[in-house]
This record gives C-alpha cells, structure tokens and sequence, in this order.
C-alpha cells in the first residue's frame, strides 16, 4: 500500500474544542475500495497541498495541508509522510498544528546546511520551514496571511515555531505560499522567496541571508492566466535537453478557478533568473493575461503552458535537495470544484504520484517533460504487431489491491479515433474512455459514464490536450490506480489526471479502434502496488 495503516500510528496533538472550527461530516460507509494502492493517502482525515517536500539524510519528506480531526477542509495544520523510494509512504504524527494564534497553510523547506537561522548549530544544522500564518480573529495579525518560521533539529520529525513569528508581513489578506530556496549571490549564498499575493496575481520575490529577515527584490505578474487566484509558486533551474551549459528557469503557477480543464490547475512559465527578477522567454508568454472563467476565452486559455490538462493536479511544488539534482513534483490529486464532496471515506483526497520533471526542445522551444516514479512491475502480459479495425481487444482487468499499468504504442493509421475502455462494466458499456483523434490531434479522457459521478454538478466532465504524433505513433504510459488515471503521452510531453469512481464490478480494461484500421507496435499491461 501507499501508507501503512496500522492501528500503532501516533495520534495527532489534540486541541481544545474552543481552538477548533466547527465542521459538519457527513456520516458515509467506508470506502476501502477507491483507497489507492500507490497514491498516498491519510489514514482517516483530510488533505490537499502538499508542502516543504524535502529530501534529507536518505528520506523523502512529504508535509502536506491536513485537517487532523476531521475529512474535510479545516484546522489547516501540516500533514507529514515519509518515504524512501517515493512511492510506499509511511504516515508520521502531525508535524506543523494550528493553533489558538493561527491556521498553518503551505510553505516550503530548506537544509540550512551552514545555520544562517541560527536554530541549530554547525555540527547539527536544522531544518527550517517557512510557512503562511493565517491569523485568527482576537490576534495583532488578525485577518491578515504572512509569512513564518519553524524549525526541527531532529531531521524533520518534530518541529518548534519561532517565537519571532511572522517574519515577513504585507498586511495583506492573502500573501501565502513561500518556496524558498539557495541562490549562489555574488557575495555567497543567499535565501530566495517566492509567494504571491493571491488575489492579484502575481509573485513576489524576496531574499534573505539568515531566513529571519526579508527584502522585496521583484514582483512578476499579471500574465497568461489570470481568471482565479494565483497559488502555491515554485521556481526552479534545469538544464535544456540535459545540457547544462544550457539552462532555463521554469516558473510554476497554480491557479484556482481559471484552469484549462475548469477550476484548479497549474500552469508554468519558462524563462531566466538573476537572483532577483524572473524574466519569462517571449515564446511562454501570451500578448495578454487571459481569463479562463469565462467561456469565450477557451481557445487563448489553451495556449497557455499547463502542467497538466486534467481535472485533478493541483498545487503542484518541488522536493528541495533532491539527489542527484532531480526535479521531482508531487501534486494534490484533487480539484475545488468539488475537493469537500469526493465520495470517500474515512479519509478524503490523496496526492499525485511523484513526477520527474525535464526541460526538452518541442517545436522550437523549452517544455516541461514529466515521468511518473513507479515500483516494479509485475504479471506484465504483452502484445505486439496486431491490427485493430473497428473492434475492442479486451485486456486484463484492474486487479484490486494494485494499480495497473498500460505501456503502449500505437500507430492509429486511418482509424478515426484509437484508445482505451478504463473500468469498464461487465457489458464493456460504463467506462471512462481515454481516446486519440488523429484528424483533430487531440487526446481526451471523458469520465462522464464512469462510476459514480453525482456527488457533485461538477465533477462529470471530458477533457482535452492538443498532441501530436511522433513519426505517426502515438505512446501512452497509463497508470490506473483504485480512483484516479494520469496519462502520460508522448514521453511526458503531455499529462491528463482525472479522479474516477468506479462502481463495484467495473474493473475491465480494453483497446480499440473505431472508423478504420489502425496497429498495435507494442502494449504492456502489468500490475504495480
């Protein structure tokens, strides 16, 4: 399983009644059926973005917004996972707990390697999170959201606020979201912020030499898309096709409403960084700022650099000191439409599988390339040189306990339309249906007849991705785990996650080809948990 769920779990803090918010929970049978077997999940409670994902002393860290008391969102505190292969996690008590003063929203953190924060010492330098403070009412920070410190000397285990806090204050109600990071300045090495200020979309970038003390360097924004808040920003270098004489800044953005497949999404810009000033690449920007909430602007919306052009991957961020300088992204498999009515139970919501990320030339400029880490594979079954034409080839079914992964290859010839029948009923009729138009090149999941979609108005949906073939193959890797897909075309190039909730027996999968013949090269199916 992704986490372990035994019964010896530590127990999160318990906070006095009056220092909790109220919240209604709906009474729902369990769900063990849509747990995730490689998709992290909390025992019992609720989650969203994920935060201060760090790699330190052989160990992935995965904080993470939480609710400890209950499976909706509220009592913002941060979640802690561990894991050290990125994809069985071991869930650790409450790391970051609100309190009386404050709700405790996203942040990031740092190895303060040489204890410029002086909260550890050379032989033992600390580990320091810098988070957003949102302050209750009846506090001097009432109303507003800044920035704070916190600190573990035990690698990451137990944390302790600085008393100091908040650090970095605009009086403003929603500047949120610090990633921090290293910067190698002139006069030595330098703390960099990025956070935004939500609501009027835009980063601010800020430096430090001791994490305590902040100054304003730039802002960036309003650009591309605008038509919610700007949220949770990471900034990152990578090397141009692994050339690292050749390197490019990437600038992630999420946003929520406003995305490309309706509500939450992210979205990234490509560009340079001097250590104060992110300057964009012409070709990442559009002539204006778009509006995605609004219908008319669908067609400039997609001209927009997206992370991924599902429903469900928001709030994405970076491990910081990842080895080897691998980018890795996890992001919350979740979107706002409908993130309090998902149908599970005793736990809500779960995160991405971890991503690395690439920068590769497409068409003549820099895009992101993302490959999902995995376990091994296991009871592979293979296909290869075989036509299809107007027919559905049934493959082996979803096996509980497991995730399923499809590897294919597949030159769609005349065929109309090429794809995959995803949970399908025992009359192939239900399913979720990831389909490749040729004529329209565009690849689409339509979950609309699969499972259980009524919990929310919102979450029936199909969406859509531009793609082109590669020397007339189109090569998907699928990942189809208890209740969710992320589609990886094209290498990486292109990513679709939808949550799907299938109901009790639709576990078939199948290939097909409608409209004309279209060929096999070669499919893999196999189970991973």
């Amino acid at each position: 399983m992704s986490s372990r769920l035994d019964d010896a779990r530590p127990q999160p803090p318990q906070l006095p009644l009056a220092q909790l918010q109220p919240i209604a929970v709906k009474a729902q049978a369990d769900t063990p059926h849509y747990r995730p077997a490689i998709h992290y999940t909390a025992r019992d409670t609720w989650l969203n973005d994920p935060n201060g994902l760090v790699y330190y002393g052989g160990t992935y860290h995965l904080y993470y917004q939480n609710n400890p008391h209950a499976n909706v969102w509220g009592n913002m505190s941060w979640g802690h996972a561990t894991s050290t292969d990125l994809v069985h996690w071991t869930e650790q008590p409450v790391a970051i707990a609100c309190d009386a003063t404050e709700d405790v929203y996203s942040g990031s953190i740092v190895a303060d390697q040489a204890n410029t924060s002086g909260f550890g010492t050379a032989a033992n330098p600390p580990l320091v999170a810098i988070y957003t403070s949102a302050f209750k009412d009846g506090t001097p920070h009432a109303g507003t959201q800044a920035q704070s410190l916190a600190y573990s000397n035990d690698a990451g285990m137990t944390w302790t606020k600085f008393s100091g806090n908040p650090v970095l204050t605009r009086a403003s109600a929603n500047f949120r979201d610090p990633k921090v990071f290293s910067y190698p300045g002139p006069d030595g090495p330098e703390w960099v912020m990025a956070a935004v200020e939500a609501g009027e979309q835009k980063v601010v970038f800020y430096r430090s030499a001791n994490l305590r003390e902040w100054a304003l360097a730039s802002e960036f924004g309003p650009a591309n898309a605008v038509g919610g808040e700007w949220e949770c920003p990471d900034l990152f270098p990578l090397p141009v096709d692994g050339d690292p004489v050749h390197a490019k800044w990437v600038l992630v953005v999420n946003l929520n409403p406003g995305a490309v497949a309706g509500g939450s999404g992210g979205q990234y810009f490509v560009g340079d960084f001097d250590g104060a000033t992110f300057t964009p690449d012409p070709s990442s920007l559009l002539e204006s700022p778009v509006d995605g909430t609004d219908p008319a602007n669908a067609a400039r919306l997609r001209e927009c650099r997206w992370l991924d052009w599902g429903r469900d991957y928001y709030a994405a961020v970076s491990f910081s000191n990842a080895p080897d300088n691998r980018r890795i992204m996890i992001g919350w498999l979740n979107n706002w439409d409908y993130a309090n009515s998902l149908p599970t139970f005793p736990w809500r919501s779960g995160m991405s599988l971890a991503r690395e990320v690439t920068l590769e030339m497409v068409d003549g400029r820099p895009c992101l390339v993302q490959k999902p880490v995995l376990p091994g594979r296991r009871n592979i079954q293979s296909i290869s040189g075989m036509d299809l034409c107007d027919r559905v080839l049934r493959l082996p079914d979803v096996v509980p306990g497991t995730a399923q992964l499809i590897e294919a290859e597949i030159l769609p010839g005349a065929a109309q339309k090429v794809g995959f029948r995803l949970w399908a009923d025992s009359d192939g009729g239900a399913a979720a249906v990831l389909a490749y138009d040729p004529t329209a090149g565009l690849l689409s999941l339509d979950r609309r007849n699969a499972g259980d979609t009524g919990f929310h108005p919102s979450f029936p949906s199909a969406e859509s991705s531009p793609l082109a073939l590669d020397g007339g193959v189109l090569t998907l890797r699928i990942v189809v785990d208890h209740c969710s897909v992320e589609v990886f075309a094209q290498g990486g190039k292109v990513v679709l996650t939808d949550l799907v909730f299938p109901y009790a027996g639709q576990s078939g999968t199948s290939v097909f080809a409608d409209g004309g013949p279209a060929t096999i090269r070669k499919l893999d199916v196999s189970a991973l948990s």
